[in-house]
């Protein structure tokens, strides 16, 4: 929709349920959406969240980005903000993050799971990396937003 020159496309996991693999996002930008590969980079080694936050923020770094808009699906917003804050952090970064929770997302019909459930499963998800001290937590969310929003 025109937010940014640039689209970085993150995941190379294959053959998971909700999960989609870097290279087909790719295709799919390239021909639905008529994006020029140009404008297209790929991040296509990382397997789960942790690894996407890491990965891209070594191309944030090197790219000297100063801001990212996040794109996921409503239900994995939270954890992908509160894990790309985390390694943001742990690179001594201090990038913009925004939030656009994709539109129509593929979801929405196609995993026979209700919205409720997949949001269940994601709270769940985000004790888990709690535990591994993969994400924020909540104050320094707030914290950080409010950083953001004075900058």
């Amino acid at each position: 929709e025109g937010w940014a020159p640039l689209i970085l496309v993150s995941g190379g996991l294959k053959g998971s349920l909700g999960s989609i693999p870097a290279e087909d996002m790719k295709n799919y930008l390239t021909v639905k959406k008529g994006i020029s590969k140009n404008n297209i980079i790929i991040e296509s080694k990382s397997e789960n969240t942790h690894e996407q936050a890491k990965n891209v923020m070594v191309k944030i770094k090197k790219k000297k980005w100063k801001s990212i808009i996040l794109v996921a699906s409503a239900f994995h917003q939270p954890r992908a903000f509160l894990t790309f804050l985390k390694v943001a952090e742990d690179f001594g970064l201090k990038v913009k993050i925004f939030n656009a929770p994709a539109k129509h997302a593929w979801f929405d019909n196609e995993l026979g799971t209700s919205r409720l459930e997949l949001l269940i499963g994601e709270f769940e998800k985000i004790k888990e990396y709690q535990k591994k001290g993969h994400v924020v937590s909540i104050k320094e969310a707030l914290d950080y937003q409010q950083w953001k929003e004075q900058h």
